[in-house]
């Protein structure tokens, strides 16, 4: 599909947005998730079965689900306001306190009775002469719908905040936060108020009609149309049938290594390819960092192509860490003038 359409002449552009995304108001409302790590230095074969004894050396938590992309905005400048379901447990306080500690709105949200904290816990072996190897992970997800008082009280914090954003990221990890009512009510007040919306879901992105964009990746898309893209001429054409589902500005398909596909509303598709090929060392996160820096830049004003851009370069330079990375300002600007630079 090509190189990059672009060159070191459209530098100056895209920095300029970059610049704009100091104190841009973000609300992500979704399924928030703690993020554990367990990580142990392997120190003999257990006598009760066949498996690693590990000694442990750290156990931290970091946010994932929802809070990632909201993670991913702040570190990029952004006032960041989160609307969802944490749980009264040490999970949740261990999330909380996180989020507090890097700057993130939490008002919005709410606990749920009996209800737990997503989690996910992965278990890591390996030592500091050794590369940390993941080797199991361990989910405790509730993926009911909430109650109709936390709904309530998710609903009335979009009602009251929405209007005072620049943007609205719906992330949908299907554990029971977006309901038809949140997707009804976001999508109806941001058109009321003509803010960007955009939708990173892991379920069927036709509940989304009317959004600013979708930002699959290619599974996800695969999902929604019951397809297969397997060539050139399928992306495409999947990229125009998720448009006209969504009725939709615009769908940006995220391709792991293929890179990410563009597809506007009356406009040629663009085709991005992956900026890094040769430093991947965990893709974990990787979607919400296209996520957010995709909507950022539209907040700024970007045209679609040149948050395209800016989201794929984002993205090439988090999987070179292990988790959940986010980028600041100044890695981003760094990041454009490195891959531009070289095609120049």
């Amino acid at each position: 599909m090509g190189g990059w359409p672009v060159s070191s002449k459209d530098i100056p552009t895209l920095t300029q947005i970059i610049a704009r995304f100091a104190g841009k108001k973000v609300l992500v409302v979704g399924d928030m998730v703690a993020d554990e790590y367990i990580v142990g230095t392997p120190t003999r074969i257990s006598r009760e079965a066949p498996v690693l004894v590990l000694e442990q050396r750290e156990h931290f938590t970091v946010p994932g689900g929802a809070t990632n992309p909201g993670v991913n905005a702040r570190a990029l400048g952004a006032e960041v306001y989160l609307t969802g379901l944490v749980g009264n447990d040490p999970p949740g306080a261990r999330l909380r306190a996180k989020l507090a500690e890097l700057g993130m709105r939490c008002e919005g949200l709410c606990c749920e009775e009996g209800r737990p904290t997503s989690t996910k816990t992965r278990i890591l072996a390996g030592s500091s002469q050794l590369v940390q190897q993941q080797i199991v992970r361990v989910d405790v997800v509730d993926g009911s719908r909430l109650g109709n008082g936390s709904q309530a009280e998710m609903l009335a914090y979009i009602e009251r905040t929405l209007p005072e954003m620049d943007a609205i990221i719906i992330s949908d990890y299907e554990n029971g936060a977006i309901s038809p009512a949140i997707i009804e009510t976001c999508i109806a007040l941001a058109r009321q108020h003509r803010k960007i919306i955009t939708v990173d879901s892991h379920g069927d992105l036709f509940r989304f009609r009317g959004v600013t964009a979708v930002t699959p990746n290619q599974p996800e898309a695969e999902a929604t149309l019951k397809t297969v893209i397997t060539n050139l001429a399928s992306l495409e054409a999947a990229g125009q049938q998720l448009l006209a589902g969504t009725q939709a500005r615009g769908v940006l398909i995220t391709r792991g290594s293929e890179g990410m596909s563009l597809f506007e509303d009356g406009k040629p598709p663009l085709h991005l390819p992956a900026s890094n090929l040769t430093e991947v060392r965990d893709t974990t996160g990787a979607g919400d960092t296209v996520a957010a820096t995709f909507t950022l830049a539209l907040a700024a004003g970007a045209e679609m192509r040149h948050a395209a851009m800016l989201a794929n370069i984002a993205a090439g330079l988090v999987v070179r860490r292990l988790g959940c990375a986010t980028n600041t300002p100044e890695e981003l600007i760094d990041g454009v003038e490195k891959v531009l630079g070289a095609e120049n």
